[in-house]
């Protein structure tokens, strides 16, 4: 098991994982369409796109956190 300090990290490693996937794979289809390329095309794509994204959520994560914190209502108590 991992240790709980690193979940943020780790969330965001599988989040960038799944979304780059998805992105890439609609992506990839659009530009190449269904071919015997697809897949290594694909593939390919999604490592790229997984480098740049695992970082930019760990980034931009933050960020967000707090901006939505800013646009949503207080509970009241």
């Amino acid at each position: 098991m991992i240790p709980a300090r690193f979940a943020p990290v780790l969330f965001g490693f599988i989040l960038s994982g799944l979304m780059s996937l998805m992105v890439s794979g609609i992506a990839t289809y659009r530009a190449i369409g269904f071919s015997d390329v697809f897949m290594p095309s694909w593939m390919g794509a999604w490592g790229t796109s997984w480098l740049v994204a695992f970082p930019a959520v760990l980034i931009v994560a933050p960020i967000t956190r707090r901006l939505v914190a800013a646009l949503v209502r207080k509970p009241q108590a």
